[in-house]
């Protein structure tokens, strides 16, 4: 259900001896907002906001964040409570359908993702095309948008046809990403089980072979579905803000979804928790147990940097990380579990939290860095990291692409600039130009 904005005292802005009124809202949670929609038309002024960050781009009843106070909902339901209570097919069916499900809904949903796990067959030539060592995120979007050509998208979208697109993607990125890890590492490709759940499955299709059964460990089966729920929405990020923008367009849904995959791709956004696995290898390499790297990245002269430290939305804890530290924890603690990259993170870990430099600028550690080292002791390969985080992430960009699809209106997402460029300048032929 969605509230509407509640309207507040109008705010007036004077631009060159003119006075202007600009309608101003609150929202449910009591962030404010001034309407500038018609800005340009009344004054012939635009707003300068590079990245956004001071711009609502839209209204959505999805997900809330409160940077300050370290809060994320989905739902209104908190990331913590859905965490340690919820698995994720339930919480994507939260977020795609506004409910937690009732058992019989659970079990339709549930049963639909599971019958849907099935790539076409004839995609299978898609993955031989690819060269050997391809990177499973460029094979993922590359597959995910291809899937308009086996199912093709009627022009006019029914429901019933929406929810099984939905349920399609949702069920079968798992199966892509597997398919697309196997094909980088030259195995043969192991096809999903209708007797596995959501996360057992995609588990089993990335590490079973013919040759091999995989042994499922609980902890980590646990520790990847935490994972997906927590890295399943996060408000307007880059790769949410691209679904978006690609879907006012009215594109079909699955180059809207590979949109966002290609987005999160960055090292700016879904790579980061690549970045601290990659950190902890160059310090490992360089002989340290992080002492001396923390001191580098103190130095604004170096150009060392921490990585999985600070988020740029939450100004005092990640509360997806107060999370899943304790499940990172647990996998570190377990018998037989060793490796000199958990060493050296705990040990950053440590000077970070007892540091006043990272104290007094609130450097903790957020979800990159735990979920970095619970994807390395779960065995997940480095270059996997993107896609699992593209697995999780896939119901809310669902979510948000449907929110839009069925708002008030659909318009099309077109910023201004300021042009900084030439003036008006005059062709001249090719022997006249010095």
């Amino acid at each position: 259900m969605t509230e509407p904005l509640q309207p507040l005292s109008p705010a007036t802005l004077t631009l060159d001896d003119k006075s202007y009124t600009l309608p101003t809202y609150a929202g449910i949670e009591g962030e404010k907002a001034i309407d500038i929609s018609k800005l340009r038309t009344q004054t012939g002024y635009i707003t300068l906001d590079e990245g956004y960050g001071n711009t609502g781009a839209c209204e959505s009843a999805i997900t809330y964040i409160d940077g300050e106070k370290g809060i994320l909902r989905y739902r209104g339901y908190a990331i913590e409570e859905l965490a340690e209570k919820s698995r994720f097919v339930e919480v994507a069916h939260l977020l795609l359908h506004g409910e937690l499900p009732t058992t019989e809904q659970f079990l339709k949903f549930s049963t639909r993702l599971n019958e849907s796990s099935i790539i076409h067959e004839d995609m299978h030539h898609f993955f031989n095309g690819f060269p050997r060592g391809s990177h499973p995120m460029g094979i993922l979007a590359t597959m995910v948008a291809s899937l308009s050509t086996f199912y093709p998208i009627p022009d006019e979208l029914d429901s019933a046809t929406e929810i099984q697109i939905v349920a399609n993607l949702v069920s079968q990125v798992r199966t892509i990403a597997a398919f697309s890890y196997k094909k980088s590492i030259g195995e043969p490709l192991i096809y999903p089980s209708y007797k596995l759940k959501y996360t057992r499955n995609f588990l089993n299709m990335m590490f079973a072979s013919p040759v091999r059964d995989y042994e499922l460990d609980e902890d980590i089966v646990r520790a990847i579905d935490m994972f997906f729920i927590l890295h399943a929405d996060h408000e307007q990020n880059c790769s949410t803000s691209s679904v978006r923008t690609a879907g006012s367009s009215m594109a079909n849904v699955y180059a809207v979804a590979s949109a966002g995959i290609c987005a999160l791709w960055g090292p700016r956004h879904g790579g980061a928790n690549q970045q601290v696995i990659q950190m902890l290898e160059e310090i490992h390499a360089g002989g340290g147990d992080g002492t001396a790297f923390i001191n580098q990245a103190k130095d604004k002269n170096s150009p060392s940097r921490l990585m999985g430290f600070g988020h740029r939305v939450y100004k005092n804890f990640d509360p997806r990380a107060m999370v899943l530290k304790k499940q990172c924890d647990k996998l570190l603690n377990k018998a037989g579990v060793s490796d000199p990259l958990f060493d050296i993170a705990r040990r950053l870990e440590e000077i970070a939290l007892q540091d006043d430099y990272f104290i007094s600028r609130k450097l903790y550690p957020n979800v990159d860095f735990y979920s970095g080292l619970i994807l390395r002791a779960a065995g997940i390969p480095t270059n996997m990291f993107t896609v699992l985080f593209a697995i999780g992430r896939m119901p809310g960009w669902l979510a948000h692409w449907r929110e839009m699809l069925h708002g008030k209106q659909v318009t099309i997402t077109r910023p201004r600039q300021i042009y900084v460029g030439k003036t008006l300048r005059h062709y001249q032929d090719i022997d006249q130009r010095s």
